[in-house]
């Protein structure tokens, strides 16, 4: 009777565990991929994004040094439903500064709680899973909460971006298109001027007035100082018209650099790579590519304190047509009728009549993203309601262990670890083997959301989620299902060549996206799902290797000190890829990505590993 009671007071795992690890890979999601487009669509540059959401792994590289306080102290349950609560209100924080000032600051703050929180919270979920379930129950749910971890990445990199993109388009104008020719001079007409634009209050929706409507540029060339001259005067008049300076940032970057440090980057390395690999300015010749100019404004004054943003760029078409200047207006309630400019260049080389399409897209993303972080905190508190409910308290006769007990295990497990035969190898394989994926996958999502004059896509946030975060998420998870059937049935030492292939090889996609540009989703989107599905596929390699590493007596928590290497592996190489992609442009620096995973190839040749190791045991009868 009482060992029926004992297991009757576990509950039901699929009224607790599915839920729990669904709501486990959403902060995680949310912090370390999320944050990143939002970063990006508000305007911050790629160096800060990748340096700082980078640094937010570091509470994964920690938690092995705070899991035996969750260990002994209280009872697992309770850390979970105090982190998810703690969850809640971060999440609501969050919210509350993007419409702030110094959002960029202040929520990189509130994503450092958030990121501790989550790793604690992975420390007391993954340590109820293995008390609140029985032994052959945690055999077949382990597949269950993989699933649903995954579900929770699906929703947070498709789902959540989607739903922005969604809010965004409902906050803005129609979106406006432009055809740009380049033409013969005779047939080239001429520039509009600003005061015959119309710039009245017009009734009904607010939209974009633009002109001309059809823009065509002589190919007649220019020379280089009237070419200036007018990029110049546009940025020039811009500014009078109350638009924000697109220089600002870095300019105040540098006034707040303090001299008499030590730069962080060395001066002359970075020099060296403007100089070999950098993106060069254009050398001054005797004659340089025409310019042509578009106009805008709003037709009616936004509502008071909204900022109206309007992104302007190319859509499709020759890519020797390029826009030069005005890629990003913002319009109030003090300037929505002074009219902006944006100057659109001919390359000097094209010699024959062309065209491209430019598209002006404006919504409120500062709403939008504002309401996405509620929606998270609603849901969080929805989940930490439901799991005061469904979690089994299964803990409360356990006997906690004194302070110096603790101490002793904790050392011992450390001890244990660091004096494994190789260990030393095993480490630096930890670290190296995705050296190039850990720079990637910081820039992924810039490149992809990135204008096409910036040598990205020029995606929006609705195609980045479909793109990435659905289709993207899928064919990991694809090729992580084939790549655990594969070491099942032959082992990993079979295996891991071909793993290793599949994991960097794929990386090469980006090379031909960056170089090419298409603006065809059915070029992008197949070539995101093959390098995906490599990550999925060769990613068995890496996590079958720290359960290889990790087995013994301490197994659990050397796994989790594997974990912690596994972070510091993409939390050190991810802080530098974005003011190495800033230097040497998205081309080079894909170039880059693929020859960062050398290194795990040499490390494979050295690994010791037991051919049986990984092989689905036959049962005998």
């Amino acid at each position: 009777m009482r060992s029926q009671k004992k297991k009757n007071s576990r509950g039901n795992p699929w009224s607790w565990v599915p839920s729990l690890y669904f709501i486990e890979g959403i902060p995680y999601t949310v912090v370390m991929v999320v944050s990143v487009v939002m970063y990006k669509m508000l305007g911050i540059s790629n160096t800060d994004i990748a340096l700082y959401t980078s640094l937010l792994y570091l509470p994964w590289v920690l938690k092995p040094l705070w899991s035996p306080i969750v260990d002994n102290l209280k009872t697992k349950r309770w850390w979970i439903l105090i982190m998810q609560f703690i969850l809640g209100v971060l999440f609501a924080c969050i919210a509350l500064t993007i419409p702030t000032t110094n959002f960029f600051r202040i929520s990189i703050a509130f994503l450092w709680l958030m990121a501790f929180t989550s790793a604690t919270h992975d420390i007391a979920a993954d340590g109820f899973y293995m008390i609140g379930l029985e032994e052959g129950d945690q055999s077949f749910f382990n597949g269950i909460r993989s699933a649903f971890y995954r579900v929770s990445m699906l929703m947070g990199q498709g789902v959540f971006v989607i739903l922005v993109s969604i809010l965004i388009n409902a906050s803005g104008m129609d979106t406006i298109e432009i055809e740009v020719n380049a033409v013969p001079e005779a047939q080239a007409a001429k520039s509009v001027l600003l005061e015959n634009i119309d710039m009245a209050e017009h009734d009904g929706d607010m939209r974009l007035i633009y002109a001309p409507e059809v823009l065509d540029i002589s190919l007649n060339p220019v020379s280089p100082a009237y070419a200036d001259s007018v990029i110049k005067s546009i940025r020039a008049w811009n500014l009078a018209q109350g638009q924000p300076d697109p220089d600002a940032p870095r300019i105040a970057k540098e006034k707040t650099r303090v001299r008499k440090e030590k730069p962080l980057r060395p001066k002359k390395f970075e020099q060296w790579l403007r100089m070999n690999f950098g993106v060069t300015e254009v050398p001054v010749t005797d004659y340089a590519g025409n310019i042509g100019i578009v106009s805008f404004h709003l037709s009616k004054a936004p509502d008071k304190d909204k900022t109206v943003i309007v992104t302007f760029g190319q859509d499709r078409g020759d890519k020797s047509i390029k826009l030069v200047e005005g890629t990003r207006f913002e319009f109030n309630e003090e300037n929505w009728n002074k009219p902006v400019q944006a100057g659109i260049q001919l390359d000097k080389k094209l010699l024959t009549p062309s065209s491209a399409v430019f598209d002006a897209q404006s919504g409120n993303v500062v709403m939008s993203w504002t309401v996405l972080f509620f929606f998270l905190s609603a849901m969080l508190f929805i989940f930490w309601l439901a799991h005061r409910i469904t979690l089994p308290k299964v803990e409360t006769d356990r006997k906690e262990k004194s302070a110096v007990q603790a101490l002793k295990d904790f050392l011992a497990t450390f001890a244990s670890f660091f004096t494994k035969e190789s260990i030393g190898l095993a480490i630096t394989f930890l670290l190296l083997f995705r050296l190039g994926e850990s720079q990637l996958v910081k820039l992924s999502a810039p490149f992809m959301l990135d204008t096409r004059e910036a040598g990205g896509l020029g995606l929006t946030a609705g195609q980045y989620g479909l793109t990435y975060g659905t289709v993207g998420v899928i064919f990991l998870t694809l090729g992580g299902i084939l790549g655990g059937m594969a070491v099942a049935k032959h082992g990993l030492k079979k295996w891991i060549w071909w793993f290793a292939i599949m994991i960097n090889v794929p990386n090469a996609v980006y090379i031909f996206l960056s170089y090419v540009q298409p603006s065809s989703l059915w070029v992008i989107v197949p070539c995101v799902s093959f390098e995906t599905f490599g990550y999925g596929f060769g990613f068995t390699a890496y996590m079958m290797y720290m359960i290889y590493i990790s087995k013994g007596e301490y197994k659990t928590s050397h796994y989790a000190i594997c974990t912690a290497f596994m972070a510091l592996g993409m939390m050190i190489p991810g802080m530098m890829s974005g003011w190495l992609q800033e230097i040497i442009g998205y081309e080079h620096f894909f170039i880059w990505v693929v020859i960062a995973t050398i290194p795990g190839f040499i490390l494979i040749k050295f690994l010791k590993i037991d051919p049986e190791f990984g092989k689905k045991v036959k049962k005998t009868e």
